[in-house]
């Protein structure tokens, strides 16, 4: 199978918001959610800087919300699918920050005094359909190809799973993460019982009549139906490539056992044309002796 190669990157330009960022423009909500997943208590927004890149993307990819306080940079992101490639993309995006805090704080990286840099955190808020544990750690040295024994890099993502029934303690002090997670819920589950665009309008209708982001709704109805529209056909491109990987891999193995299937029988015939017992031929060639008088008797 042949690989494709990019020379360089791919650009995007046209980037659609997700209703998680959205959401967490906001000074007031993001700090809500800045103070419930670090147990904090700022009540200013003002305090708040948020330092999510704008602009072009890179592989498709962009961070949905970070931002600063104290030093402390936060990068936040929501997903709808497990993905073990969060440190990597992490990595990426405090990589960009990082360079665009020391340009406009005029920091020299050449000094002789050590330049101090903000402590990054790295949270997924997960609220898939795939069974995850309630938190979950997803480190950066799990993707290194070489064992060497030694860890010299790492960058750790804690992934939260927001569903029902999980991290509620967390939820309760953010109330917007808990309705945030309650319309997404609804959203799937009226997609088990009528067409998308017919659940989204239900879902949104219902949320407003509950009280449930009634506020943010109705100021961006509109928009909020487009945008799970979109987060709809972006989850469904990423389960049909995730399939098609699957069958992709399948065919790929029963090649590969097919081809291991004929080498093996070639060496049994050629070791048994030799004047070898049965028994001699499974001890060398570490098989089962059935397998190989189903071969040659």
């Amino acid at each position: 199978m042949k690989r494709k190669i990019r020379t360089k990157p791919v650009v995007i330009r046209n980037y659609r918001d997700t209703l998680f960022r959205m959401l967490y423009k906001d000074k007031r909500r993001l700090l809500s959610l800045f103070n419930a997943v670090n147990e904090t208590c700022y009540d200013d927004p003002d305090d708040l800087s948020i330092t999510t890149l704008e602009g072009v993307l890179y592989l498709g990819m962009k961070n949905d919300v970070s931002c600063m306080i104290d030093m402390m940079m936060q990068l936040y992101e929501h997903q709808s699918t497990v993905n073990p490639n969060m440190p990597l993309r992490n990595l990426f995006y405090v990589s960009d920050l990082l360079q665009k805090y020391i340009y406009e704080e005029g920091l020299d990286i050449y000094s002789r005094k050590q330049i101090k840099i903000p402590t990054p955190k790295f949270v997924v808020f997960y609220n898939g359909e795939e069974e995850q544990p309630e938190r979950k750690e997803i480190r950066l040295s799990n993707a290194f190809a070489a064992n060497t024994g030694e860890t010299n890099m790492e960058l750790v993502v804690l992934q939260l799973n927001i569903n029902k029934g999980k991290n509620e303690e967390l939820k309760e002090t953010c109330q917007t993460l808990q309705e945030y997670a309650e319309f997404t819920e609804r959203v799937r589950d009226h997609r088990k019982e009528m067409p998308r665009e017919d659940a989204i309008r239900t879902t949104i209708d219902e949320c407003i009549r509950d009280g449930i982001l009634k506020d943010f709704l109705l100021k961006n109805k509109a928009e909020v139906y487009h945008m799970c529209l979109y987060e709809f056909d972006a989850e469904l491109h990423e389960r049909v490539l995730r399939k098609e990987e699957r069958e992709e891999g399948l065919q790929e193995g029963r090649r590969q056992g097919r081809q291991e299937a004929r080498t093996l029988a070639k060496r049994v015939f050629k070791a048994y044309l030799s004047g070898k017992s049965p028994e001699v031929i499974a001890q060398e060639l570490d098989v089962p002796l059935e397998e190989v008088e189903d071969l040659v008797m």
